[in-house]
């Protein structure tokens, strides 16, 4: 064996320090190089963090970003509030005179306040709405129902189901069946859907194909817009001519519309339109308007601006859906977006009973405002409401289930079995009226 031999005290502990600073350097050496070989660099904890930089979002933290957005925000509450304004001058008008003729003939001839309503309307929908718009959209929506009714088999889906009803309620009743032999064509694909866009303002439809579009509005923001006061036109008997030459009859139509033949249109829309008018009656009206115009099987599209939270106002959506139903109609969809309800009703029948008025169905088509409980700068988000009574949560327990997940078919079997006889005097907003 080899004998080891001992060091000096300094021998070892400059070699203890060289070793030292050895494993130091090349501690220091490692994370470099391991940050080399995957791509980013690294430094030891001794030395400085560099700063790092990455790119913002765009507008999120530049002064000139931040300007936009609040001239963006601050001229959307300007155009907001012109067509509060409007609505509230309305609502109180009828509070105080009551004659909704007198006021609405007066608005009518309020030309200055009807155009900057109609460029804040254009306005918003160009600028914002269709900016922030949840989902599809409600131009989209209303023109995917009709894809999907006219084109894509709903039509034919509910004509069974509505002969299968029949069927099965006369073989209960024991009365024979009355075959019906006009059946309706139930095919578009070569031919235009004839669509009525009721304060249609600027016309959003007229970008489809599909679409034989007429678009009217008391103060219209565009050329293609006929004027027209919805309320006070007058109905002709229907034209009994072809298809293809009553949409030549729509093409030569002449500015002002006054007067409209019966049974025109398969399609009509209000979009933004009923909460317009401060009656319960002047809604109903148009919905009875629209029923006259529409043909045999013909769908109302009707979007209404409400920012609360989906149940908050079911038995609202319930009221009008009975009320609408009572004209002829049957719905066909309902979907809640974030700040409005789409609705889709399909006529089932020509008439309408002689005995509505009487039933009180026009004042089922209430809004909030109507009552004073919700006001106009708040019509578009949640607040607060008071309290309750017993009945009224026992009758909003009931219409939960009318809600739906998601787009809503009310001509499923589950909604038919929903669609309980629901008589105005249960309802206590309409007690209270």
């Amino acid at each position: 064996m080899r004998e080891s031999k001992a060091r000096p005290r300094s021998d070892v502990h400059a070699r203890e320090g060289g070793t030292a600073s050895a494993r130091a350097l090349r501690a220091s050496r490692i994370p470099e190089a391991r940050g080399q070989q995957q791509g980013h660099h690294s430094v030891s904890a001794m030395e400085p963090q560099p700063s790092v930089r990455t790119e913002p979002e765009p507008g999120m933290f530049h002064p000139a970003g931040r300007r936009d957005a609040l001239c963006e925000r601050d001229e959307q509450e300007k155009l907001s509030g012109v067509v509060k304004r409007v609505h509230r001058k309305l609502r109180r008008k009828y509070i105080e005179v009551g004659d909704f003729d007198k006021i609405w003939r007066e608005h009518c001839e309020d030309e200055q306040t009807l155009n900057e309503y109609a460029f804040a309307m254009k306005s918003l929908a160009d600028n914002h709405w269709a900016k922030k718009c949840d989902g599809e959209g409600r131009i989209e929506w209303c023109r995917s129902v009709c894809q999907e009714y006219f084109m894509d088999g709903g039509m034919k889906k509910m004509l069974e189901k509505d002969a299968k009803a029949v069927k099965h309620a006369a073989a209960a009743s024991g009365t024979p069946l009355n075959p019906d032999s006009s059946q309706p064509s139930l095919s578009f694909r070569n031919d235009k859907l004839r669509l009525l866009d009721v304060g249609s303002c600027f016309n959003p439809f007229l970008k489809f194909d599909e679409f034989l579009t007429v678009g009217i509005d008391i103060v219209p923001a565009v050329e293609s817009v006929y004027k027209c006061d919805f309320l006070n036109l007058q109905l002709q008997r229907p034209l009994q001519l072809a298809s293809d030459a009553l949409n030549a009859f729509l093409r030569q139509l002449r500015d002002p519309i006054e007067t409209l033949p019966g049974q025109l249109f398969h399609v009509v829309v209000f979009s933004l339109l009923l909460s317009y008018f401060p009656s319960p009656y002047q809604r109903w009206l148009c919905c009875k308007k629209a029923h006259e115009l529409l043909t045999l099987h013909g769908l109302l599209l009707i979007i209404t601006p409400d920012s609360s939270h989906q149940g908050r106002h079911a038995l609202m959506m319930r009221s009008w859906r009975v009320a609408i139903e009572s004209l002829g109609f049957r719905r066909y969809k309902y979907v809640k977006f974030s700040h409005m309800h789409m609705l889709a009703f399909r006529k089932v029948s020509i008439t309408t009973s002689s005995d509505l008025v009487s039933h009180n169905y026009p004042e089922m088509l209430y809004i909030p405002q109507d009552f004073g409980t919700l006001d106009e700068d708040d019509a578009f988000r949640d607040s607060c409401q008071p309290a309750r009574s017993d009945s009224e949560d026992e009758q909003l327990a009931r219409s939960f289930t009318e809600l739906p997940e998601a787009s809503y078919d009310s001509d499923s079997g589950e909604s038919q079995s929903g669609s309980a006889p629901f008589h105005e005097l249960e309802d206590p907003i309409l007690l209270y009226s």
